[in-house]
Formats: C-alpha cells, structure tokens, sequence
C-alpha cells in the first residue's frame, strides 16, 4: 500500500473540500461534509479533511503510479478551485510497500 499526504493552508478549507468532492462526485463515488470527505477514485482513495486554517488530504493506492495519478488530479483541481489563492500541494510519502 502506497500513501501520501498534503497540507494546503487556507481559512477556506471547508469550502475547497466541499467543491472537490462535489465536483468528483459526478463521475466517482463521493461522500462528504462540512469537516470530512472521502473520494473514491478507480485508482485509489482519497481522504480529505478541514480545520479552519488548512485542509489535509491523504490518498491510498496499491501501486506508485496509481499514487502519483491521483497526485496529478487534485493538485490540477485544486489548482483550479484556488486560482486566487495559488495553492499548491507538497506531498509527503507516508508509506511505501517497504515500509510496512
């Protein structure tokens, strides 16, 4: 199992993990609130939480490309929900096939 997370800083938060989710959710299974979601992409999941100064993501895939697809697609979306803020993620590998 392969995992990397991201922190974006932002007071809006709540409101990227809602627009993101929402959006995914007309072509995957989505599941969301105000606090949490959780994506369900073909190629892996994705977990996403807000406070009120950040949102964390952390995705989960059973190989490295898989991983670094799913990286693509929420930094390009994200990208684009926060064009005025210009967010961009730094991930963060939390495991890898060798680490247990």
């Amino acid at each position: 199992m392969f995992i990397v997370t991201s922190t974006a800083k932002t007071a809006s938060a709540a409101k990227y993990l809602q627009q993101l989710c929402k959006h995914f959710a007309h072509k995957v299974p989505a599941e969301w609130d105000a606090a949490s979601g959780k994506v369900s992409f073909p190629f892996g999941l994705c977990f996403l939480e807000a406070s009120q100064m950040c949102l964390r993501i952390r995705c989960e895939a059973d190989d490295a490309q898989k991983i670094d697809r799913m990286k693509h697609v929420l930094d390009d979306h994200l990208e684009r929900f926060a064009w005025r803020e210009k967010l961009k993620l730094e991930w963060c590998e939390a495991k890898g096939p060798d680490k247990g």
